[in-house]
């Protein structure tokens, strides 16, 4: 149990970094921990017409980070970008990209800008 609790304040702790690192690029957080029942998205952020919907990873190293992104994981970012879309018809209009943000210990965020594109 206690591992599960430093894992789950591990994440919160780096999604917070994450969003202050995307604040000091210039991106307007729209979303945090969208919740819908096809999924959840770690970030949803916002510059110019860009909506960048965005998976934080926090691991060890960044190769463990970026591997612990599987198939299933982005079909259901797809499907979670889908019914916020739905939900928020106002940023149809906008261009929509998959991020992922690394986090590793001592480091400042990785972000990696169009990760992959939607199947």
């Amino acid at each position: 149990m206690k591992k599960l609790k430093t894992s789950y304040t591990t994440g919160l702790f780096a999604e917070s970094l994450c969003r202050l690192a995307l604040r000091l690029k210039f991106y307007r957080i729209i979303a945090s921990r969208y919740r819908s029942k096809l999924g959840e998205i770690d970030i949803i952020a916002s510059r110019g017409k860009i909506v960048a919907l965005i998976e934080v990873k926090a691991r060890a190293t960044e190769r463990q980070a970026i591997e612990s992104i599987s198939h299933h994981q982005r079909q259901r970012l797809q499907r979670a970008a889908n019914d916020f879309l739905a939900r928020y018809p106002c940023f149809k209009r906008h261009y929509l990209r998959f991020d992922v943000m690394l986090v590793a210990p001592k480091r400042w965020p990785r972000h990696i800008k169009g990760a992959w594109r939607p199947d």
